[in-house]
């Protein structure tokens, strides 16, 4: 499994507007809903979903890289999105610093190899500097997703 196989890459959003943990988790609901994913589904109830997940723990992973996820019944398959936040949100991150990249996994509830898979891969992918770096630098879709491909985990 790749990033390449469950990213929207229509819904990827190169300037996150918000400024605070929840408000970006809704942006990046709000894009994938506007991609034509969760259709019929309030997603309010989505957005509940990954915020009952940050209060568990939060996403963010360190090295400014937070993966904001959760299960939900209104997917029937993987999917993902990326944000970028140039000027950083508090995330409660492991590190305590700010979270610049952001990549957002709803996976059916149905699916825990497949949720956790997606998981392993953002991290492996994440694990070197250059990546997030580069990723942080980005302004558009085509940047972040040209990094994402040149850059996949080796397995």
């Amino acid at each position: 499994m790749s990033m390449t196989d469950f990213i929207v890459w229509d819904a990827v959003l190169p300037v996150l507007r918000e400024t605070t943990r929840e408000g970006v988790i809704r942006e990046m609901i709000q894009s994938l809903h506007g991609q034509g994913q969760f259709p019929n589904t309030d997603l309010e109830d989505i957005v509940r979903a990954v915020l009952r997940r940050e209060q568990l723990g939060s996403t963010g992973i360190g090295r400014t890289i937070a993966i904001p996820h959760s299960r939900h019944a209104s997917v029937g398959k993987l999917i993902g999105t990326i944000g970028i936040a140039a000027n950083g949100i508090p995330f409660e991150s492991i590190d305590g610093e700010a979270v610049h990249v952001l990549v957002l996994l709803i996976s059916p509830q149905d699916r825990p190899g497949d949720h956790l898979r997606a998981l392993e891969n953002v991290v492996q992918t994440m694990r070197d500097d250059a990546v997030v770096d580069s990723l942080r630098k980005a302004t558009t879709t085509d940047e972040i997703r040209r990094i994402i491909e040149l850059n996949r985990p080796k397995h």
